[in-house]
């Protein structure tokens, strides 16, 4: 079964979370903190984070940042609070659900899967293929001139795209609304900073002498120039 990312700072209800879900056959995983729910989710790779906002140290709409800046991991808020402005505000930032508590055990685990489920579908096996590249999708990671690389969603999200396109220049646009599904054209510093970690990670994978795959375009965006030819999907 999935795995599963509380990130709860109450004892009991972060228990009774646990309990509902290793109930119901989940994997779980506890972060009493924002900084921790951090750390596992990148070393975990869990395939959903139920998020309580109240959490210390990061609060939950920081960790929601951050995660939304990492990763298209699902996302259920879980909050004490039912104010419009509160559930607008999470949903835009990044949920893809809001639970206000108390609530049914019910209705959050029929939540959790269909969330599943849906994410389940975006997650498709095999990747693009060349001489020196192999993009791995069940594992989120690349194979670049032999050595692997391991790559958040996002940045496997971005590096796919600009593949597919090969030789093509893709927008910062598009790559906000493909990779980030936004559509506002207000975080165009996420694309800046995504790829330049990208090129980075394979910099460190090739060794000296490799040259830098992606190339940015000044004032449009950035294309993908290490000749990569797609495979079979």
């Amino acid at each position: 079964m999935p795995r599963l990312l509380i990130v709860e700072d109450d004892p009991a209800s972060a228990l009774a979370l646990r309990e509902l879900l290793a109930g119901d056959g989940y994997e779980v995983l506890d972060a009493a903190d924002g900084r921790d729910a951090l750390r596992l989710l990148f070393e975990e790779r869990p395939a959903l984070m139920l998020l309580d906002l109240g959490v210390p140290g990061l609060d939950g709409w920081r960790v929601l940042a951050r995660t939304r800046d990492m990763s298209d991991l699902p996302v259920i808020v879980l909050s004490a609070r039912d104010d419009l402005a509160d559930l607008v505000r999470g949903l835009r930032g990044g949920a893809d659900d809001y639970v206000v508590k108390p609530f049914r055990n019910e209705e959050l685990l029929a939540r959790v899967e269909a969330l599943l489920r849906r994410s389940g579908a975006r997650r498709r096996p095999g990747g693009e293929v060349s001489s020196h590249l192999r993009l791995l999708a069940d594992r989120r990671t690349v194979l670049w001139h032999g050595a692997e690389v391991r790559l958040s969603d996002i940045e496997y999200r971005l590096l796919q795209l600009l593949v597919r396109n090969r030789g093509a220049v893709v927008t910062t646009d598009t790559l906000l609304d493909r990779v980030w599904h936004d559509t506002t054209a207000l975080g165009r510093d996420r694309v800046k900073f995504a790829v330049l970690r990208v090129r980075r990670k394979l910099a460190s994978a090739a060794g000296d002498g490799v040259p830098d795959p992606v190339e940015s375009v000044r004032g449009v965006g950035y294309r993908f120039v290490g000749g990569a030819e797609p495979g079979p999907r």
